[in-house]
């Protein structure tokens, strides 16, 4: 395989930026979609979890007895009554390591289901499949256009960071997974990135410095984005974890949340669900980040003839991994699971933000060839 590409083919340089700029145009009917899944969508079963808890016995109905009780007594048609065997109480788990949250069902706007939003939503997944694509297209073709891995660089890396997001995201749903809850952050941040991709970080279609033309290059970085963008999953769960567990927490204390932000929790898997979500994305990445920063320095031996050299870019790789370490270490532990975790997953990807943003645009090394 001949790594030294022939000159940049500038028309499919040009083709990728426009379906890129496509790309990013459907993206934005897709938010409007998500939008109005979330705005839109039939209030009838919002609220179940809040009514679960807060719901009044009515006259002629029976009540559940009190704890320790057999059995109850209603009043029923004609005076007379009826015995009830006790209903089982409601199954509201107390977490140990904060006391004061407990384990509730997932919103009934969670997984869509037959609420009205879910028109709204399977449009919002419909547009995401054909930004997709587009934005696959778009890689795809700058990639042709310099005949190597469409990442040496920021504007490569960026571009193909999010397009691995959606896929893995897509990917779940294929998959039945209830992950829908994810689409609006997701496109929001996508926008954002590719936003900042185009205009920012933009570097034109051109080849790399020797030392790049490596298929370590194809296995590091494109390691480095999957385990990004699947990252990032586990980082918008753990984000809405923290809103989810207060609004559970807010509920346990018999206080009623107003409707808005009713409509929006109940959307939400449960705070149980999401911290689990979130940790088994962590737990099943960390070992091929691992692998990412051992292929690293392999390839580093390879083009530098050092394995490692303490390098901004191979200091703040290192930094995440033990950042994530910690997050796995905690959250095993009794005590550190809920919030306490949830705030170190928040802490572990922006060190990740950090290894990617901050390094290449503030420190000088051995990475910097790379350009913006």
């Amino acid at each position: 395989m001949n790594l030294l590409a022939a000159d940049p083919n500038e028309q499919l340089a040009q083709i990728s930026n426009y379906l890129i700029y496509s790309a990013m145009a459907v993206y934005v009917l897709a938010f409007f979609a998500y939008i109005a899944e979330w705005t839109f969508g039939s209030r009838s079963k919002v609220g179940r979890t809040a009514a679960a808890l807060t719901k009044q016995p009515t006259a002629g109905t029976a009540v559940p007895a009190q704890e320790g009780g057999a059995a109850v007594r209603a009043e029923a048609k004609g005076g007379s009554t009826a015995v009830l065997e006790k209903p089982a109480p409601p199954k509201i788990v107390t977490r140990s390591g904060n006391g004061r949250r407990g384990e509730l069902p997932d919103g009934p706007g969670a997984a869509a289901g037959d609420e009205q939003g879910d028109m709204y939503g399977r449009i919002a997944v419909s547009l995401t499949v054909l930004a997709f694509l587009l934005h696959f297209a778009g890689v795809l073709t700058r990639s042709l256009s310099v005949q190597r891995a469409p990442w040496g660089n920021m504007y490569e890396f960026s571009t193909a960071f999010s397009m691995v997001a959606v896929g893995a995201y897509l990917g779940f749903l294929l998959a039945k997974k209830n992950v829908r809850w994810i689409g609006l952050p997701l496109v929001t941040t996508v926008l954002l990135d590719l936003g900042l991709a185009v205009t920012v970080l933009y570097t034109d279609s051109d080849q790399l410095v020797p030392a790049l033309h490596s298929y370590w290059l194809w296995i590091h970085v494109s390691l480095a984005i999957i385990c990004g963008a699947l990252l990032y999953l586990g980082f918008v769960a753990s984000a809405l974890y923290l809103f989810r567990d207060a609004y559970e927490t807010h509920l346990l204390a018999g206080r009623k949340p107003g409707k808005l932000r009713s409509s929006i929790m109940e959307r939400l898997p449960s705070a149980n669900s999401l911290d689990k979500f979130a940790y088994r994305i962590n737990a099943t990445v960390f070992p091929f980040w691992t692998f990412t920063i051992v292929a690293g320095a392999i390839w580093a031996g390879d083009a530098w003839g050092r394995y490692w050299g303490w390098d901004p870019k191979e200091v703040w790789s290192f930094i995440t991994w033990v950042a994530y370490a910690c997050y796995l270490h905690a959250r095993a532990t009794a005590g550190w699971k809920g919030r306490k975790a949830a705030y170190l997953a928040l802490l572990a990807f922006a060190c990740f933000l950090f290894n990617y943003y901050g390094v290449n645009i503030f420190f000088n090394g051995k990475h910097s060839y790379a350009g913006v």
